[in-house]
């Protein structure tokens, strides 16, 4: 992972001037922040604005400047109520000023004019900004533009339950290797699958419940797809690996013939796999960083570490080990007053202090999203934050921002259920892929 500050060459003295103009009249004024994906060890995408306007009405005190900022916050734990609301009131023209969300909208929402860049505000060359991790920001972008600022970053990796890896015949001393067996290769997905199965035919864990994956569509299933060799994007253009795409979709099928995944796993209760993969009744699943805090605060898993280990998702044929990193972005939207938007800039950009971040970073496991972050001794004494930046950020891979990824996704999505579940076999999932891409995208997409 690259940690070199951005250096992005633009002239940002005019909306510097402007922003420190805005203050001088902008007395009183709400600025409105919607968070999307945010339960309650994620407070501080919203309360960090808090915080940073705190910050910004001291500074305009000593400089003898009289303002005041009320902060409105709204947080929507389910992505899809959010989206919902988000197109509502774009369309009603209530937008808020500031929105929290994932990068993969960046495309879609600067095509049909919803957010405005954030570049036109602040100056990426000052502190903090400059000090953010630069692919990052080159996520937070779109068609060389700086769309938004990063509010945290994550990666997603395979877990393993810890007793059930030994009663199958691992030591402490081969659990500790596993991670750089992962790293390396020489542990691939073929054997996470017979692992899985040792684990049913012992006894530990219920049939379908020794390869537990995420029960609902997800960017989580696209690393899968790299694991087995497939590219999402090249110079610009959606890619579609035909032939590695067959062998992800194999992979879940696979499991399923062999026993080890349900047929209908899709869809289950969420509070269910929590509650399964949490307590052991899993053997191996994969999941996110910041699963880490609710397992410990929510779920009563008091011992993770005695109880489980985390790797990179394990390469298949013709791939290699990855994790995705999906940050969530602050965005600036449009049709406000210019002088707001100015000011929202400002708290974005207060907000990204290291200080601030890492309070996210820390409460909600997630990852940091500068260098100077991992730093600060909240950060570095935090054993989970520590070896999850160490042991996946340099390997992580992220969705494309393009605006026609969407459609690849539903339909990439599609395919990969119908195969699980058995609807359709996967060579008729994955040519019926390829066909709908065609119609759709045309050359939008290169198919290989």
């Amino acid at each position: 992972m690259t940690i070199l500050p951005t250096l992005k060459c633009m002239t940002v003295a005019a909306a510097i001037l402007a922003s420190t103009t805005a203050l001088s009249f902008a007395k009183d004024l709400t600025v409105t922040v919607w968070a999307g994906g945010t339960g309650p060890n994620d407070v501080y995408r919203l309360d960090a604005i808090d915080i940073a306007a705190e910050q910004l009405q001291r500074e305009a005190a000593i400089k003898g400047e009289d303002l005041k900022i009320k902060v409105e916050k709204k947080s929507y734990s389910g992505w899809e109520d959010f989206k919902q609301a988000m197109t509502l009131a774009a369309e009603a023209k209530t937008a808020p000023n500031i929105v929290v969300t994932g990068h993969e909208d960046i495309g879609p929402w600067a095509q049909s004019g919803l957010i405005v860049p954030i570049e036109d505000y602040v100056d990426l060359d000052s502190w903090p900004l400059n000090n953010i991790y630069e692919n990052l920001m080159d996520i937070a972008s779109f068609s060389g533009t700086v769309y938004g600022i990063p509010q945290d970053a994550e990666s997603r990796p395979m877990f393993f339950w810890k007793p059930h890896m030994k009663a199958i015949g691992y030591n402490d001393a081969d659990l500790d290797a596993l991670p750089q067996k992962v790293q390396d290769g020489s542990y691939t997905m073929k054997n996470l699958l017979e692992d899985a199965k040792k684990m049913q035919d012992k006894g530990l864990v219920q049939p379908g419940y020794g390869f537990y994956p995420r029960y609902t569509n997800g960017p989580d299933f696209w690393q899968f797809y790299t694991s087995f060799g497939g590219t999402m994007e090249e110079d610009g253009k959606l890619v579609f690996d035909k032939a590695a795409m067959q062998r992800a979709y194999q992979f879940f099928a696979d499991a399923v013939k062999d026993g080890v995944t349900k047929k209908n796993h899709i869809g289950m209760p969420a509070d269910q796999w929590w509650k399964e993969v949490a307590s052991g009744k899993a053997g191996i699943w994969h999941g996110g960083t910041w699963h880490y805090a609710r397992y410990v605060n929510q779920e009563g898993l008091k011992d993770f570490f005695g109880n489980v280990i985390f790797t990179l998702i394990p390469a298949g044929e013709g791939g290699k080990a990855n994790t995705l990193t999906h940050p969530l972005v602050y965005l600036l939207t449009s049709g406000h007053d210019k002088d707001d938007t100015e000011i929202a800039a400002q708290l974005i950009k207060i907000a990204s202090e290291p200080r601030i971040n890492v309070l996210h970073a820390v409460k909600s496991a997630h990852l940091g999203i500068s260098k100077s972050e991992t730093e600060i001794e909240l950060y570095s004494s935090d054993r989970w934050t520590r070896e999850a930046t160490e042991r996946l950020l340099p390997y992580a891979n992220a969705m494309p921002n393009n605006a026609d990824f969407g459609t690849y996704w539903n339909i990439m999505w599609k395919g990969l259920e119908a195969s699980w579940t058995g609807a359709k076999s996967v060579d008729a999932a994955v040519n019926d892929v390829e066909g709908e891409l065609k119609n759709t995208l045309g050359d939008k997409i290169i198919i290989r």
